[in-house]
Formats: C-alpha cells, sequence, structure tokens
C-alpha cells in the first residue's frame, strides 16, 4: 500500500553545503511520525521540502502515491498538505478568527467558514476568537498557528517545533490538542526537541544527522539508542 507522505531519495544543497542527503521518509495513514536530531540537523529543510517552500536538488515527494514535487506549496495545501511553522508569524492587525479564515480561503477546498470555526475549536481557541492576534500569548499563538493549518482541511499536518519556547504545563496542554488532532483523522510529521512530548503522541519516531537517516522505530527504542545518544551528546536523548 502506497504511503500517505513519501520523501523519496531527496537532496537539498546550498553551495558546497549539503543539507539534506538522499533522505528517505515515509507516513502512513493514521500515523504519528515524530522526527529528532541536533540543531541544523536538516529537520526544517526537510519539512520546507515536503510542504513545496523549496525544491529538492534530487528525489521525489508523493502525497496519497501522486508525485507533487514539482507542485507549489499552495497547491500540496488544497491537496491536503498543512505545515505550521516554528515561530508563529500571525497578521497581528486581524482578529483571531480573520487569521484562521485566511488559512480556510486561501488553503482549503470547504465553506471557509465553517471550516475556520471548526479549526478554532480544534485549536480550543474559540474563546479567543474575536481577540486580536497581536495580544496573545506563546501557547495561544501556537494554537493559532496550528488553527490556521487545521482550517485548510489537512489529511496530512506537519509541525515544526510547536512545543517550543513553553513553559511544561503549557507542553502538556498543547500535547493534549495535538492528540485530539490526530484522533479527528489527521497524519502527522512532528519535528520537536521536547522529546517527552514526542513520546506521547508518535508511533514511530526517525532520527536524522547531516541531512540522513540515522535510525527509525519504535519511540522509546530510537531515542535510547547509541546512534542517538552519540548525536546528542548523551544528554538531550535521554532528558
Amino acid at each position: 500500500m502506497a504511503a500517505l507522505l513519501e520523501l523519496e531519495g531527496l537532496s537539498k544543497s546550498y553551495g558546497a553545503l549539503k543539507v539534506i542527503d538522499d533522505l528517505d521518509v515515509r507516513l502512513d495513514e493514521g500515523e504519528a511520525l515524530g522526527v529528532v536530531g541536533p540543531n541544523g540537523a536538516g529537520k526544517t529543510t526537510m519539512l520546507h521540502l515536503a510542504a513545496g517552500q523549496l525544491r529538492p536538488d534530487a528525489g521525489r515527494v508523493r502525497l496519497e502515491g501522486r508525485d507533487v514535487t514539482g507542485l507549489p506549496a499552495r497547491a500540496r495545501c488544497q491537496l491536503g498538505l498543512a505545515r505550521t511553522y516554528q515561530v508563529p508569524q500571525p497578521f497581528t492587525g486581524m482578529t483571531v478568527y480573520e487569521n484562521v479564515l485566511v488559512g480556510a480561503t486561501f488553503g482549503g477546498d470547504a465553506e471557509p467558514h465553517p471550516a475556520a470555526l471548526a479549526a478554532l475549536e480544534q485549536a480550543e481557541l474559540t474563546a479567543k476568537a474575536n481577540r486580536l492576534a497581536a495580544s496573545l500569548t506563546l501557547l495561544e499563538r501556537k494554537r493559532l498557528e496550528l488553527a490556521r493549518a487545521l482550517a485548510t482541511g489537512p489529511r496530512v499536518l506537519l509541525l515544526d517545533e510547536v512545543a517550543g519556547g513553553l513553559t511544561e504545563p503549557e507542553v502538556h496542554q498543547l500535547v493534549a490538542t495535538v492528540r485530539q488532532v490526530r484522533q479527528a483523522g489527521v497524519s502527522i510529521v512532528w519535528i520537536e526537541h521536547i522529546v517527552h512530548a514526542l513520546l506521547s503522541v508518535a508511533d514511530r519516531i526517525v532520527a536524522i544527522n547531516f541531512g540522513r537517516k540515522l535510525i527509525e522505530g519504535d519511540p522509546h527504542t530510537v531515542m535510547a539508542s547509541p546512534e542517538v545518544r552519540d548525536v546528542y551528546l548523551g544528554a538531550e536523548a535521554i532528558s
């Protein structure tokens, strides 16, 4: 059976610097895949390539078996591939609802207003709908980033360190929301440095370094592996 999302033999270089090197990653229907690696490992570049913000030098991106390598980001979004960004960048002069409506209008194919309202509810932001985005806390901005992606009606959701910068209680709150999104039928690829957050959601973890896959498999087995411990110098991998 074809993967829901498949990155096949992806490579990306900037001059002599190879950021992604013959990388293979697959996401199956209903799966939550965690991605770990040190800073500079190529994790965010991998998401850029998957979502269409960057074109690979070599390799293919397939969505539900369809080759989307040549499609721009908006076209991939309309086919069911959405993403969040590590640093939320809302339209600060607009309300929370208006921000989410932008995602529903330009990224999805459902009726925008119902889609925006449903996304606000999923992201637990309904009570903040009429607030200006500039007034939100960091956790609320992370939720807004999630809501804008959900408003497009994704089958695949790419999360880039959504827990970064949050307090421990806030991390637990956001993890609970991500679990609910997954239970609603959205398959997830989640890059995250906060390992316990990944372990509570992911079915499988892929570890990468220097743009290449080190190891993949059961989350606890991967995080306890010598390969990952060496990459993290024995610190972050067991935190």
